[in-house]
Order: structure tokens, then sequence, then C-alpha cells
């Protein structure tokens, strides 16, 4: 619901009774501390593992489900850098081929991740909230409660103008959203993301993006340590090479959160403990 200028700043101030409250922050520097906080747990990161189960629906035209697949990964972090190993499709293990080509991707991975520049992606790599946070121009902020704790809301569009390496970030202009900060802990607790206009690839030629295709996810606090990616779903509708048209809907969720053991470092084959 739009509010009048007056009655929102009076809100902003003012609680219901008429009670003081602790003025908003300044929506840049907000989003600074959010980056700054982000890049300090980074390596903390770093220590950690977890399980992702991903599920893909195929729709059709109409709306109804044609295919369903799902995949399972443990994910870990190097250099910032998200990095996912496979280890079942649909249900089932991997073959001992299939092991030993995707711990070969992985180790190709987490070489190239641990030689990247800071402030730049893998290929294939979607943004990072600190990347997300560069990108785009914030507005309307507003405190509310999210899972019992209290955030600022604010949201957000791309910046056309921005500094963008990569696909992924490229198609991050094109976005526009809402994104909920935990006041307490400078984290990204939710965040809502909509194309607000087509995507293309290559002019179109490759692939288009269309407008209103959606995604939305969430973190929460893991071990009394650090936020962590915890469920979010996406809805997409593209077409590639000019001809064909899909839709899907993803859902993603994680889960297993472990530490690794004191002795062991961030790569392709370290273990974890709980």
């Amino acid at each position: 619901m739009t509010m009048a200028p007056c009655l929102l700043a009076a809100t902003l101030m003012f609680g219901e009774k008429g009670a003081t409250t602790t003025p908003l922050p300044d929506i840049r520097a907000l989003m600074l501390q959010v980056q700054a906080h982000q890049r300090q747990l980074d390596k903390i990161r770093e220590n950690y593992t977890f399980r992702e189960v991903v599920q893909t629906d195929d729709l059709d035209s109409n709306g109804n489900v044609k295919k369903t697949e799902t995949q399972e990964s443990e994910v870990f972090f190097v250099n910032s850098h998200h990095i996912e190993r496979l280890v079942k499709k649909n249900g089932k293990d991997l073959t001992p081929d299939e092991q030993k080509k995707e711990q070969d991707r992985v180790a190709k991975q987490v070489e190239k991740a641990a030689k990247l520049e800071p402030g730049k992606s893998l290929e294939g790599e979607e943004p990072s909230i600190s990347r997300i946070l560069d990108i785009m121009k914030a507005s309307n902020p507003r405190r509310v409660s999210w899972n019992g704790r209290d955030t600022i809301a604010f949201d957000f569009v791309g910046d056309p103008h921005a500094q963008t390496h990569g696909l992924a970030e490229d198609a991050s202009k094109k976005i526009a959203g809402t994104l909920w900060v935990d006041e307490k802990d400078l984290q990204v607790a939710h965040m809502t993301v909509h194309f607000d206009d087509n995507f293309r690839v290559a002019g179109g030629l490759v692939a288009t993006v269309q407008k209103g295709s959606s995604f939305e996810f969430d973190q929460a606090l893991v071990n009394n340590e650090l936020w962590l990616p915890t469920a979010g779903e996406a809805h997409v509708q593209a077409r590639v090479l000019l001809v064909k048209g899909y839709r899907q809907n993803v859902r993603f969720k994680d889960s297993d959160f472990q530490r690794f053991r004191t002795d062991a470092t961030q790569q392709a084959g370290a273990t974890a403990h709980n």
C-alpha cells in the first residue's frame, strides 16, 4: 500500500503509540556495512560445508509439470567462491566414471577459485550478495519483522551504469526486488528478485530470459556463528536460439551444515564434522 510522504516519515520515526524509535540508517551506509561484514565472514564460510538438493520441474505452456529432476551436491567455499560437487542425480549415487569426471571438474574449479582476483566471479557462478549490493540502487527502507527478528527491508533495481563481469552480473542490471537485512547481524535474511525487462544474450540470438522470471532465497544463522543459505526457488521463462521456449520451476534446500576439521583445508576432498 502506498503511503503519503508525511505519513511514511512519521511511521519511520514513531511507533503506533507515538514512541520514538531508532531512526533508519542511510541506505547506502547500510549497504556498505553489509558488504564489509559479508566480506569479513567469507573466510569463516570457507570452514563450512553443507548439502544442497535442487529440484527442477520442466513445465508445459499451461504450467503443468512435464518432467522432474533432482540433484544433490556437497557445497563448500574457496577464496569466497561457491563450489558444488555433485553426489546424486534423481536420488541415485553417481557411477564410478561419473564420480571421476566430477572430481576432476571440481578440482579445476578449486584451482581457478584459488587464483581468482577479488571481486571477480567464476564462470557460471551466480553473483555473491556483496556483488549484488555493488550493482543495485536501493530505496524505500522500512523496519519489518522476519522470522521473529528485526530487519530493515528495502527495494532495489539494477544500476545500468554499474561495472559488471560476465553474463550473470550483466543480468543483474535487469532485476528489481526487495531485500531484508537482519539489523543485529548485518546479514541478508531474505531476498526476492524479478526481471523487470527481458535479458538478451548476444542480442537475443543465443537466449532471452523473459520479463517476469523470478527468484527468492533465504539465509539463516548457523551454529550461532555465520549466516548461510537455507532455501530458495526460481521461476524461469526463456527462449533459446530464437526458437525453443522453456519454463522451469527450480527449488533448492540446504541442510547438514558442518565445520571442516581443523587439520583439513578447503579443497575438493576435505572432510567435515558436526
